[in-house]
């Protein structure tokens, strides 16, 4: 196991006094039953009801996102009325977030009090309408599973996945970049993703680049197993890997990794470590291929970035130093116990973490760059580790402290704004061979 990972997701000292003080939280409370016509909630929609992630949505300015979206449904009476909005009501609420997190729409009064870059309004509320969704009694006879398409509908449509829209033509660069929810909230529910922060303040907007403008468009992802094997990943973005006017130039899938440095990942392992989701669901095994999309055969163990590593640790792109991760853990041929190679995979060897460890952050870097082999995409593309991002010295403990505070709204932003110089450098670079 990455020793600067549990299961892919950092624990360093950055991070140690607030997972102590996490043993006091209690896991979210048992729902009640559903009500006849309702369905169960989720583990991260109970998650919802807390007073941190309702005063995350009140400072946001977010708080009226859900009630509107449940009176809304309220006055539905087909399943194509319930459909349509589902899907628009998702993608509003996906570009408000945007709207907010790039400096549009309401004032400081209506906008709250949160920074403007905060991510996490945009995943409290999604998880709003979707608890108002299970909690839905129609006026028409609706099954389970076209509840569940519902919700799809709104879990894409809120994350920026079906609204992607890079341009065509030769002058300018096409860009696709993803990021996270949120996670480890059963230990701290005030925690933030920077990489969701990211996708959020560079969605849509133009980066100047030596090869000229580039044109950035993202979407965020769930940390859920379940998510990426039914394929989320890959019907997001092979419409945009397959040729064509608009097929994308960069791409960079992107989290949380360690504290105090960026990594961009050089090797990408085929194995999941079991390390709980945000549904408190652990997977262990083999990254599962999803039916139906291109991929290589047979299933390779390892994957590379084409990312152009050398350039973008050299470059001079913000206050985070930026490494070029070659570390894996593998089992080796002929052997059975895994071993650390710090200088990347060795012939025939079964993996166990790739550079971004075992976690959802390896699988979604996995899965990103073997579609990319398997349509012949020869581009960059690959996966960049942010710092870990924590509260302030004496903030530390969820159970005491603030949801924010100045020195996390600092890192955030200045994350993000060595992301955005990152991605630049990649446009510009070009292609590692």
């Amino acid at each position: 196991m990455n020793p600067f990972r549990l299961g892919g997701i950092p624990v360093g000292a950055v991070l140690g006094a607030a997972l102590l003080a996490a043993a006091a939280v209690p896991p979210a409370a048992a729902a009640p039953a559903p009500a006849a016509g309702q369905q169960a909630l989720t583990v991260e929609e109970q998650r919802l009801s807390g007073p941190v992630p309702q005063e995350i949505l009140r400072r946001g300015g977010f708080a009226d996102a859900a009630p509107d979206f449940a009176a809304a449904l309220a006055r539905t009476r087909t399943l194509p009325q319930a459909q349509r909005l589902a899907t628009a009501e998702g993608q509003r609420l996906w570009r408000r977030a945007v709207d907010r997190a790039q400096g549009r729409g309401p004032g400081p009064g209506r906008a709250g009090d949160l920074s403007r870059d905060d991510d996490r309004p945009l995943y409290w509320a999604r998880l709003g309408m979707t608890r108002a969704l299970r909690e839905w009694k129609p006026a028409f006879a609706l099954s389970g599973p076209q509840r569940a398409e519902l919700t799809g509908r709104v879990e894409r449509s809120s994350r920026g996945q079906d609204s992607l829209d890079l341009p065509a033509g030769e002058q300018v660069k096409r860009v696709l970049i993803t990021g996270f929810d949120p996670f480890q909230l059963d230990g701290d529910p005030r925690r933030s993703n920077p990489s969701g922060a990211a996708a959020l303040a560079l969605d849509g907007t133009t980066i100047d680049t030596p090869a000229g403008p580039a044109r950035v468009e993202a979407a965020v992802f769930p940390v859920r197993w379940a998510d990426f094997a039914d394929g989320t990943v890959e019907r997001t973005l092979l419409p945009h890997f397959r040729p064509g006017p608009r097929r994308v130039d960069v791409f960079t899938t992107i989290s949380q990794g360690r504290p105090g440095r960026f990594d961009v990942e050089r090797t990408n392992g085929a194995w999941r470590g079991g390390y709980p989701d945000n549904a408190n669901v652990s997977r262990t095994g083999t990254v599962p291929v999803p039916p139906g999309v291109p991929t290589v055969h047979p299933q390779p163990q390892w994957t590379s970035t084409s990312l152009p590593y050398a350039a973008i640790t050299a470059a001079a792109t913000g206050p985070f130093p930026v490494h070029d991760n070659t570390g894996v853990t593998e089992i080796p041929a002929g052997a059975t116990e895994p071993v650390h190679r710090p200088d990347g995979p060795t012939p025939g060897s079964t993996a166990r973490e790739g550079g971004g460890g075992d976690y959802l952050s390896n699988e979604i870097a996995y899965r990103a760059t073997l579609l990319r082999d398997a349509v012949r995409l020869r581009v960059p593309g690959g996966h960049l580790h942010t710092p870990v991002l924590a509260f302030g010295r004496g903030n530390e403990d969820p159970a005491t402290g603030t949801v924010t505070d100045p020195e996390f709204v600092r890192n955030r932003l200045a994350i993000v704004a060595q992301v955005r110089s990152v991605t630049a450098v990649a446009v510009a670079a070009g292609r590692t061979p």
